[in-house]
């Protein structure tokens, strides 16, 4: 503890939280080495989910259109011999078998993909749909519910059970949940220690915070789907923004250092080890 305290000394920094995999030896440093919040690394936690059915639902799929395939071209074989067109209303009703086959394996994975982006867009301090300002018990709430849909979706396709790698990624969500008020409280310790009047705080909180907030996750989510769902509720909360009383009266060197002090705290809520989310490292 004293070595760390040491060197976090020359360094001039302090350590708010640890973001990492769920080694020992890491949950220990943050403990007790750094006493601070110890935190999974939440791609770790969504990677692992789908390690749990992505490949059982890429091996149905591409069995499936195996399937197609060779039902199509048995069809077309039987269409150029013209003394077995008796037989092609059966190959025929094979093929639309096989069709409503590939259909429904790819519709299982497009409902996988939308859980788990359900799940990525859940741990936020705002939510995706209004950009109000959540807790940790609702976002707990909602990682919860949404691992179970997972759970449910894999019993309804009969995919290969995965108890133990899903118990573990349920005994983490309590403490990526716990990051958001977390890093609420050290919003308001700032806003009381700037001793500004409650709607000034309100106007942080609800306005400028979450417009910082989605332009940073803007430029660093990758995922197509996610950048966009997030897009559009940054072009929400711009309008807002700009709307608002306080917005408008405050002269453009005050604004400026009010979004100064929302882009560091917006920093400093890490979900992930990874600088762009979907990649690792970094």
């Amino acid at each position: 503890k004293a070595l760390v305290d040491e060197r976090l000394k020359v360094l001039g920094t302090g350590v708010l939280y640890l973001v990492s995999d769920r080694a020992q030896a890491l949950i220990q440093l943050a403990e007790q080495g750094l006493e601070c919040l110890s935190m999974p690394d939440f791609f770790h936690v969504v990677h692992d989910l789908i390690k749990c059915y992505s490949l059982a639902l890429g091996r149905h799929l591409r069995h499936a259109h195996q399937e197609l395939k060779a039902a199509t071209e048995a069809l077309a074989r039987l269409q150029e011999r013209p003394h077995a067109a008796q037989n092609a209303p059966q190959a025929e009703a094979l093929v639309a078998t096989r069709r409503a086959e590939v259909t429904r394996w790819e519709e299982a994975r497009s409902t996988y993909r939308r859980h788990l982006e359900t799940l990525s867009l859940a741990l936020h301090p705002f939510r995706i749909t209004d950009s109000a300002p959540q807790t940790s018990a609702e976002v707990a709430s909602h990682l919860q519910a949404t691992v179970e849909a997972i759970d449910v979706f894999a019993q309804c396709h009969q995919l290969p059970a995965r108890p133990a790698a899903m118990a573990k990624v349920r005994k983490q969500l309590p403490a990526l949940a716990a990051l958001v008020d977390f890093w609420w409280a050290g919003v308001r310790r700032d806003l009381a220690h700037a001793a500004i009047s409650p709607i000034w705080g309100q106007w942080a909180e609800e306005a400028l915070l979450p417009l910082v907030y989605w332009e940073h996750h803007v430029a660093h989510t990758r995922c197509a789907r996610r950048k966009a769902k997030i897009r559009q509720a940054l072009e929400a909360v711009q309008v807002a923004f700009g709307q608002h009383a306080l917005t408008q009266c405050l002269p453009p060197q005050d604004l400026k250092e009010w979004q100064a002090w929302a882009t560091h705290r917006v920093s400093t809520f890490q979900r992930a080890s990874s600088a762009v989310e979907g990649r690792n490292g970094a």
